[in-house]
């Protein structure tokens, strides 16, 4: 296995700063994590499975494929902890061309991810400033851009704004979850009231879990943050298993806290479908106050996702220029342990997407999601076999029995994702399909200016 110094052409090597520990880990997985989808996804789940058991068990089956991902996962980044996320382990596992579909279909997720939030936060500023109403665009690329100059600054900085936020964040929902359940809700008006809606059984059951998972993987989507700032924390063999395995069952408890006050206030009917579960929960528990109240709360709650999003996202394209994937100019970084090229990159792509129409490519995100996963999963069996014995700082427990499980439910539910929307699973395909002439096209281009 060669070493990272001798991937790094001497002129563009950067330095990034191994100032992280424990409490961040943990901050930028609540942040990246916990952000739109559990505003919306709630009714999403609801609508596919109308069952207070089904409902519930989906969030913890989400969970459980996390946590297996995170078991297995924590293996292969503390062989060799480098920044960049799921993309070094694939590369160095499975080779340039795998890597570079695990780069760019990553950097693409995150890119997506941060549009989709900022858009978010437009659309909820609106109503309490009318002035800014209709101008969400502008508004999400105030937010992106905002977010990029405070990580201009560096490392540190970005740090302490992970911290401040990700802990506003998680004590403004847990806030909203005991208010459901101490504040007396008033019945809801006569006719009000949903009409309660069957289960489907059979095939159709199968499909209808298949939806609903699509929606909690994609909400639980984040817990992989820490491993893209391996070479950031302190003690990385310790704190990123910490962080990853720890953060897994916190945003469990959380989303599952959330959603039982949910139900308590709501109901399972009248949440079917409804693409604002907590603004409908809000105003019920406050009043006319209590729209203004959750998107206050929520619009500072969103900010950790932003942060956290583009300082991992920005470390994707450093990783791939020091295996000269990308130019070499992404592996630059500056005085304050930034990737500036790799963040600038993100951050051009991200407002790209806010411009235009991104609905496609968030309903792709979770099968490139799990699709990176499976990658992952395979990597780890490759290393096993390839590297029996080789220093493990941390080694999954079970083994082979749970990246097994993880890797069989990744090709499951890709594989049922083809099934119950064809359409969306063809693209997918033909995206990845499509990477291996940009793969070629990107090295060529590398070769030819002496990088490759």
């Amino acid at each position: 296995m060669s070493s990272a110094a001798a991937e790094v052409p001497a002129s563009t090597a950067g330095k990034l700063l191994r100032v992280l520990g424990l409490a961040f880990g943990l901050a930028v997985m609540v942040g990246t994590t916990i952000g739109m989808g559990i505003l919306r996804t709630p009714g999403e789940v609801a609508a596919s499975v109308p069952s207070v058991p089904w409902f519930l068990l989906v969030w913890v089956l989400g969970a459980c494929y996390a946590l297996l991902g995170a078991l297995s996962v924590s293996e292969l980044a503390t062989i060799r902890p480098r920044s960049g996320g799921l993309y070094p382990m694939v590369h160095d596992a499975l080779g340039p061309f795998a890597g570079f579909v695990s780069g760019w279909t990553d950097l693409l997720g995150y890119a997506g991810s941060i549009a989709a939030v900022s858009i978010v936060i437009g659309e909820y500023i609106g109503p309490l400033v009318p002035v800014l109403k209709g101008h969400e665009t502008s508004i999400a690329w105030t937010v992106v851009m905002m977010f990029a100059l405070i990580q201009w600054r560096g490392i540190r900085i970005g740090n302490v704004v992970q911290l401040v936020t990700s802990s506003i964040k998680g004590v403004a929902l847990l806030g909203l979850a005991i208010a459901a359940f101490v504040v007396i809700v008033p019945e809801p008006p006569q006719g009000a009231a949903a009409t309660a809606r069957e289960l489907p059984g059979g095939l159709l059951l199968v499909a209808a879990i298949v939806v609903a998972l699509q929606s909690a993987i994609y909400t639980y989507d984040g817990w992989t943050a820490p491993i893209y700032f391996g070479e950031e924390i302190e003690n990385a063999g310790r704190e990123i298993p910490r962080s990853m395995i720890g953060g897994v069952i916190l945003v469990l408890l959380i989303y599952l806290t959330l959603n039982l006050a949910f139900l308590h206030v709501v109901g399972i009917e009248a949440m079917a479908g409804d693409p604002f579960v907590a603004a409908t929960a809000a105003s019920r528990l406050f009043g006319p106050v209590g729209d203004t109240v959750l998107r206050v709360l929520m619009i500072v709650s969103l900010f950790a996702s932003v942060n956290a999003l583009l300082l991992a996202g920005s470390r994707i394209p450093y990783a791939m220029s020091r295996d000269r994937l990308m130019p070499a100019l992404m592996g630059k970084v500056n005085a304050g342990g930034t990737p500036m090229p790799g963040l600038v990159a993100l951050t051009a792509m991200t407002l790209v997407i806010v411009a235009g129409t991104f609905e496609t490519v968030m309903a792709l995100l979770a099968f490139f999601f799990v699709a990176n996963y499976a990658l992952v999963f395979i990597a780890l069996f490759v290393q096993r076999w390839r590297s029996p014995d080789a220093p493990r700082p941390f080694r999954v427990p079970a083994y082979p029995l749970v990246p097994g499980l993880a890797l069989v439910g990744s090709l499951v539910f890709l594989g049922a994702s083809l099934w119950s929307d064809p359409g969306k699973g063809l693209i997918a395909l033909g995206l990845l399909v499509c990477s291996l002439p940009v793969y070629r096209i990107v090295k060529l281009g590398l070769q030819k200016n002496g990088q490759g």
